[in-house]
């Protein structure tokens, strides 16, 4: 009988494996994680170039990453220093290693002051309208004037919204208040959740809108990575006004000096869909090890170096548009496109945003941080009001036109909801140009629906499909329990005005 037994085990499996020699691939692949796959896929186009390591010690670079955050938290957001401490910005400065470290707030020199455990003290300090600039280590100064941000807009309590606050309702809109009401109570049922701001337009005009006490439409919250998809935004303002195109190989001067350097190939395109495939290590890497130091994606914030120049400076590891990669070190390099279209043709480089996007769509209050050398560091250092990313929204859900004034070039709003083309070889389809998608479907919301997106919990949502835009702020604690709330927000609102 064990024999029989044998010979019929033996038989299945010869059976198994010549049915199909396709099979055999597709079980070896079935058997593999998300990100082994990923890894597998990734050393297929492999450049082995040398990587260099960020220098340094890493809980210097945690302590300079919560310094600047108590400080935005304070003199930007107006928030309590102690519950900024508690609360706010574990991407930069991790919860788990802020008890090494001794704070404290100088309110006459509008800055905050981080100690080390050997005594080094890193620094940030407000400087108006650029917020709040780490130093480097040992320096009290930048390597840059700040200057003033000129806005030509006038006062937004007696402007029509959405270029000013004053709103109005319109006699056409046909929406379930209820079922909007409701949504907009779910966000802020638990108070874990630390929701911070929540807005909803319906058809371009407020339809909900509720804030965390001691906060209101005008406070300036973190908003992390959403300031890609502003990154985006200004590219677009560039492309429109023929500065770029998308397909063109980027101007990066450091990729110019050799006529062999293969990055001088990427294009555009290629970095503001996250597949420039430079070397560039960041948590969200698969093969990702917190143990081996500390990864770029975070030096670029919290290093107080040229950030421009250390993304400008990082070898290739795969060729473009193969593999793709949530990495800072693309948004870097479109920031720095920017200051070099904007500066190339003789303007102001702070004063752009305002002047060409801002004050078109009614922003008066974005704050928009750089690092020591001027550069803006628009990968997550930035603050706005949930009004203003509500007016960016609605910019994109009407086809780049504001006030009848085409603002973003044909095409650019489909090209970044679009999936990526790396993202799609990868098989993950939720990433476009610098917005989220929802390919996965894993949001109760269309699939035409795309997103910007922050690390701690913050959203702007736009539903063309539905003519929604909905935003949502929290503040980073509460953020990694913010998913299923936000889901059943969004279905609600979605049957609201489905009617």
């Amino acid at each position: 009988m064990k024999h029989l037994c044998l010979l019929l085990s033996l038989f299945l499996f010869t059976l198994i494996q010549c049915t199909n020699p396709h099979d055999q691939n597709v079980s070896a692949d079935s058997i593999l994680s998300e990100d082994e796959r990923l890894i597998q896929r990734a050393d297929s186009f492999e450049l082995n170039m040398p990587y260099e390591p960020v220098p340094g010690d890493s809980l210097s670079y945690h302590a300079s990453g919560f310094a600047k955050i108590l400080c935005s938290a304070v003199f930007i957001s107006g928030l309590d220093f102690d519950f900024a401490a508690e609360n706010i910005g574990y991407f930069t400065a991790p919860y788990k290693v802020r008890s090494q470290l001794k704070r404290s707030l100088d309110l006459q020199g509008r800055a905050v002051h981080v100690t080390l455990p050997n005594g080094v003290v890193r620094t940030a300090k407000y400087f108006g309208d650029q917020g709040c600039i780490c130093l480097p280590e040992g320096k009290d100064s930048l390597f840059y004037t700040p200057v003033k941000v000129e806005s030509k807009l006038s006062d937004p309590e007696k402007t029509a919204w959405p270029i000013g606050d004053e709103l109005w309702i319109s006699t056409d809109l046909s929406i379930d208040a209820i079922k909007v009401r409701r949504a907009v109570d779910t966000v802020f049922t638990d108070p874990e959740l630390l929701t911070a701001a929540f807005l909803v337009t319906y058809k371009g005009q407020i339809i909900g809108e509720r804030y965390r006490v001691g906060i209101d439409q005008n406070t300036r919250l973190e908003g992390w990575s959403m300031g890609k998809s502003l990154t985006a935004t200004l590219m677009g303002v560039l492309i429109q006004q023929g500065v770029y195109s998308l397909n063109q190989p980027a101007p990066i001067p450091e990729w110019q000096m050799d006529p062999d350097d293969p990055r001088s190939k990427i294009t555009i395109s290629d970095i503001l869909h996250m597949s420039s495939g430079l070397r560039f290590r960041a948590p969200l890497d698969p093969d990702f090890d917190p143990h081996i130091g500390y990864p770029d994606h975070l030096y670029v914030y919290t290093g107080a170096i040229n950030s421009f120049h250390w993304a400008a400076t990082r070898p290739q590891q795969w060729p473009s548009n193969t593999i793709g990669r949530y990495r800072n070190s693309d948004p870097v390099l479109i920031n720095y496109l920017i200051r070099l279209g904007v500066e190339g043709r003789g303007q102001n480089y702070w004063n752009f945003p305002q002047q060409e996007l801002f004050d078109k769509i009614g922003v008066r209050n974005m704050v928009m941080e750089t690092d020591p050398y001027g550069n803006f560091l628009l990968q997550g250092y930035e603050f706005g009001t949930a009004r203003d990313w509500a007016r960016l929204g609605n910019l994109y859900l009407n086809d780049g036109i504001s006030n009848g004034e085409r603002i973003l070039p044909e095409g650019f709003i489909e090209f970044v909801s679009t999936l990526a083309p790396a993202w799609q070889a990868d098989g993950r389809l939720i990433y476009g140009a610098f917005f989220w998608i929802n390919g996965d479907g894993n949001i109760p919301i269309p699939k035409d629906a795309y997103f910007m997106a922050g690390a701690g919990g913050q959203y702007t949502f736009i539903i063309p499909s539905y003519d929604l835009v909905v935003v949502m702020l929290t503040h980073y604690k509460g953020g990694s329990k913010i998913e299923e709330v936000r889901n059943a927000a969004l279905a609600m609102l979605l049957e609201a005005v489905d009617q």
